[in-house]
């Protein structure tokens, strides 16, 4: 198949960063012909204000390149991963002008929240789900601290759905767990066109032994992520679990002045190997994520070397981690009960051994190259159809 993919580079490289890569080269390496679509936010600068907001709306630039590429390239299907801020959803009505099919992977809940995140103030939040135009978004300036910015977000989802963009301009939306595509369902989309594919490992990084005996975070260091709570249950531990954190973000200070104090080593940002050499050792991966998540990028890694999980019980996280057999799960918010998680893991070693090896098993059969193929393939051909 000859297949376009759409990216919107964000200026903090993420998780959907890592997963546009990786489909472009698991579809490459099974001989597709694959061609390229992107833009990056450094290119914002000059765009304020008005014009920035006409742009997330509708960019006239991004739907005259998509259908000269399009004209060009003859695809097969257009697969888009975000079309946010700069590229819009005109590359949807590009496509389906030029009679080609589009699929559109649901990074977020960009489509019912300004955000993207269905977070505010410290919790989740499900107020603007399902509403024609998020105004408490723009109330409560959701998206960058700031009503204009969110105003312009709020614009660009009211008129798209006043106009049934997502409806009838894309062809099937892959959501990437069940909660993502239950709550997406709720916001409006429609069953039939929301599939589930979850993220994957497409290197296999190798099994780990777990010797180290730490509990690791990976992860930005913000509200959302949960950090607070990650310090909270660390200073509930006491010294009897060694804590690594891997990561940056608003919250570095707070983590570098409870590093001083605790059993916690914080590295900052790292590179993907020695991440995946930290996942080996340790014990434990934690993910006490506030929001409700979508498929957070370090459990599939995790899972690759054999790393069980201890995350959030709600969200995303809780339909990927299976509580007694790849990991355990905790209570939102809740450090004790974070704290108490660990502690009991950590004191039943067989029982973390177990773990262990389904957490790699889970990898084998869910989260690896061949599985996410085979599942990404079967969209297409729906679509091709």
């Amino acid at each position: 198949m000859r297949v376009l993919l759409v990216h919107n580079f964000y200026q903090r490289p993420g998780g959907e960063d890592e997963v546009f890569y990786a489909e472009s080269k698991l579809l490459q390496s099974h001989g597709h012909e694959v061609r390229r679509l992107t833009v990056h936010n450094s290119s914002l600068e000059g765009k304020v204000g008005l014009r920035l907001a006409v742009t997330t709306v509708w960019s006239s630039s991004a739907y005259r390149r998509m259908r000269s590429i399009l004209k060009e390239f003859s695809p097969d299907v257009v697969h888009v991963h975000n079309t946010f801020p700069l590229i819009s959803p005109a590359v949807y009505y590009a496509s389906q002008e030029e009679g080609v099919p589009v699929v559109q992977t649901l990074h977020n809940f960009r489509l019912t929240c300004v955000n993207g995140l269905l977070f505010r103030s410290g919790r989740p939040c499900e107020t603007c789900l399902g509403q024609l135009v998020p105004w408490s978004g723009v109330v409560h300036a959701c998206y960058r601290h700031s009503r204009v910015a969110s105003a312009a977000v709020a614009a660009m989802l009211g008129y798209h759905k006043l106009r049934g963009t997502y409806r009838n301009m894309v062809d099937a939306y892959i959501a990437l767990t069940d909660f993502s595509r239950n709550l997406l369902i709720r916001a409006g989309l429609p069953p039939e066109l929301v599939h589930v594919k979850p993220n994957f490992v497409i290197d296999d990084p190798g099994v780990g032994r777990g010797s180290g005996m730490y509990a690791l975070f990976v992860g930005r260091l913000s509200e959302e992520k949960g950090i607070r709570t990650l310090l909270a249950a660390w200073r509930e531990l006491g010294s009897r679990v060694p804590l690594m954190i891997i990561g940056d973000g608003p919250l570095a200070s707070l983590v570098e002045s409870e590093a001083r104090h605790a059993r916690i080593d914080w590295l900052g940002q790292q590179s993907r190997e020695e991440v995946y050499k930290r996942m080996k050792d340790a014990s434990l991966l934690i993910v006490p994520s506030e929001s409700y998540e979508n498929f957070p990028m370090t459990i599939a890694e995790a899972f690759a070397t054999g790393l069980p999980v201890v995350g959030t019980n709600h969200g995303g996280i809780s339909a990927i981690v299976d509580h007694g057999r790849n990991g355990m799960l905790f209570g939102r918010g809740d450090h004790q009960d974070l704290a108490q998680t660990v502690s009991r893991i950590l004191s039943h070693p067989l029982e973390l051994v177990r773990m262990r090896k389904e957490a790699r098993r889970d990898y084998e059969s869910k989260y690896n190259a061949s599985a996410n193929y085979n599942r990404l393939i079967s969209v297409y051909e729906s679509v091709a159809r």
